[in-house]
């Protein structure tokens, strides 16, 4: 079955080229899926009855369904989505001064099986399309609306890892930007990685100026490999090598997010390790306490060791950052909405 909601406005020209229709009925339908949610061919008055008839037969408009939202006090909201085939992603929307944010899912479920976030309980089901990414976006954007805001940055840093789904990835983020729809600027898109490293050279040699963000999360292989498996493929020194071939093809500075864990990896010690694997390198540390999750046995690092482990990082000239936690009391960590809606039943 055609995915209308993957394909580009050229792509979608010919598609419908093979109905007789003039290419310019492509960028039209472009327009109407991205600028106007169409939801039902018959809405596309655009287009001459006949034409419209023919579509809906040929090419079903798998929209994606919010089932249940969750708003914070401040501003943040939490979607939990349906998919066509019956299965949950969550998405995410983040109100900032600077603009609106989206934090896009990527797969159902996530195979990397990090140990202490809630993505990864259920393992991997399946690998979204660029369309059920997109029309995340969209549904983030409609939030937004609603506040008289629209979606301005987009973030992959939802559930699953986006170079895991690499080729639906990389045609979302053009899908994106294009102008004919979202039209969002690369730079103001941001990838997470696990540390993927073939995935990570590949995406600097795609021209497209997106920030990297890698989960890193310790400074050495032991610690590294307890929290992440992935970290037994590829090792930190690999991610870090790979980090600054992203930075000398891009140009891009890379974000290394490092979750605080308290008593597993917040100590001063690890901070000067770190510092040190990091030193000469054009990147940006991002500090997250980590948001409790009940499967794992930890607890978020307390203010003053956060507050401790950056100054330890900017003594060394590492550029730090704190993130600023938004809707701490929707569930906010990537997988626990979608894990409490199945568990219901939802």
């Amino acid at each position: 079955m055609t995915d209308v909601l993957s394909l580009d406005p050229g792509e979608l020209g010919a598609l419908v080229a093979e109905l007789g229709a003039p290419a310019f009925r492509g960028r039209q339908l472009f327009q109407a899926l991205w600028r106007d949610r169409l939801e039902d061919w018959e809405a596309l008055r655009a287009w001459p009855q006949a034409l419209r008839v023919e579509a809906a037969r040929r090419w079903p408009l798998r929209r994606l369904r919010v089932v249940r939202t969750q708003t914070a006090r401040d501003g943040t909201a939490k979607l939990l989505v349906r998919l066509a085939d019956g299965e949950q992603v969550e998405t995410v929307v983040l109100p900032h001064p600077y603009g609106w944010s989206v934090c896009v899912s990527t797969e159902v479920g996530c195979a990397m099986g990090c140990r202490f976030c809630a993505s990864g309980l259920r393992g991997k089901v399946r690998r979204l399309t660029a369309g059920e990414m997109l029309d995340q976006v969209s549904l983030a954007d409609a939030e937004a609306r609603r506040a008289g805001a629209r979606i301005t940055r987009i973030d992959l840093m939802g559930v699953g890892e986006p170079l895991d789904n690499y080729d639906a990835t990389v045609r979302f983020l053009r899908l994106a930007h294009d102008p004919l729809g979202f039209g969002i600027a690369y730079r103001r898109m941001t990838v997470s990685t696990s540390g993927l490293v073939p995935r990570i050279l590949r995406l600097a040699d795609e021209g497209l100026p997106v920030t990297l963000a890698v989960s890193l999360h310790a400074p050495d292989d032991a610690l590294r490999s307890r929290l992440m498996p992935v970290n037994r493929a590829y090792p930190v020194q690999a991610v870090l090598d790979a980090a600054r071939t992203y930075f000398a093809r891009t140009g891009r500075r890379v974000t290394f997010e490092y979750l605080l864990i308290a008593g597993v990896n917040d100590g001063d010690e690890t901070a000067r390790r770190l510092a040190a694997r990091l030193r000469g390198l054009a990147a940006h540390v991002n500090l997250i306490p980590w948001n409790p999750v009940p499967e794992f046995p930890y607890q978020p690092s307390p203010p003053e060791r956060v507050r401790a482990f950056r100054a330890i990082l900017e003594a060394a000239r590492i550029p730090c950052t704190v993130r600023k936690e938004l809707g701490q009391e929707i569930a906010a960590a990537c997988g626990q909405l979608r894990s409490a809606a199945e568990g219901q039943g939802t």
